[in-house]
């Protein structure tokens, strides 16, 4: 059975990547396209695919009518969005992916509650190379000796909003957990830079580097697509693209 998709920031960098390969993979069918209230293209039918292939899909303003006919909402706009979208998944019992960037804690913890009642996968970044980056910096934090300093440096494009990335945090946030020490985080906006990722190791006599360049966004919009398949038939539940991906260690 196909799972029934509705994306949320429709019309977005990520959305519409999102839309496009789903309307393209047989395992998925597009439901509901939403954007925010008052976005112009509301009530109007987006294109999909090329050819005999290609289809349309509505756009609604409203969270509730988006979600009627889907089984697991996409989510990739704001903190203040994703919270009342939230809150409908839960209400109408749908499966929720979020790709958000620019939580905060508080935010953090109601999604991790809302796994108690949907199952929900949350990170703030889906792309399977970034997500081996957090194993591989788990594994590096905790193996080498405290005469290493950490330091990273993430990169995206001019009109990227939050800074430090999503990404970097959660990099940071291994590195405090395994270490108990605060990194510092070097941010660059500027051109169309996708998203990349540098985290350094480095004492006295080496340096280790793990790096991450993201050459398109379908990097994200892919892993998007792999947590909702993952969430299918899944009753409750958090998890993140490490669970996704099987690499919790």
């Amino acid at each position: 059975m196909r799972l029934r998709l509705a994306v949320s920031g429709c019309r977005g960098r990520m959305g519409q990547r999102i839309l496009e390969l789903a309307a393209r993979d047989g395992r998925f069918d597009v439901k509901a396209a939403l954007e925010r209230p008052g976005h112009p293209e509301i009530g109007q039918r987006i294109r999909l695919g090329d050819g005999a292939a290609a289809r349309s899909v509505l756009v609604y303003g409203g969270i509730e009518e988006s979600l009627q006919d889907a089984d697991c909402l996409i989510e990739f706009t704001t903190p203040e969005a994703t919270s009342e979208h939230l809150e409908w998944a839960v209400r109408l019992g749908r499966a929720m992916v979020i790709g958000t960037t620019g939580l905060t804690e508080e935010m953090c913890r109601k999604i991790r509650k809302a796994g108690d009642k949907i199952p929900v996968v949350q990170s703030p970044n889906m792309s399977v190379g970034v997500n081996l980056l957090f194993a591989l910096t788990e594994r590096a934090s905790r193996t080498l000796p405290p005469d290493y300093g950490v330091r990273m440096v993430e990169a995206h494009h001019k009109n990227k909003k939050d800074a430090p990335s999503g990404t970097a945090k959660q990099l940071a946030a291994i590195v405090r957990k395994e270490r108990g020490v605060d990194t510092p985080i070097q941010s660059i906006r500027e051109g169309e830079i996708v998203g990349e990722h540098t985290v350094t190791f480095a004492n006295a006599v080496e340096v280790l580097q793990f790096e991450h360049e993201a050459q398109s966004r379908d990097a994200f919009a892919q892993g998007a697509l792999v947590a909702a398949l993952f969430l299918q038939g899944k009753k409750k539940g958090f998890f993140d693209m490490l669970d996704v991906l099987g690499l919790r260690s």
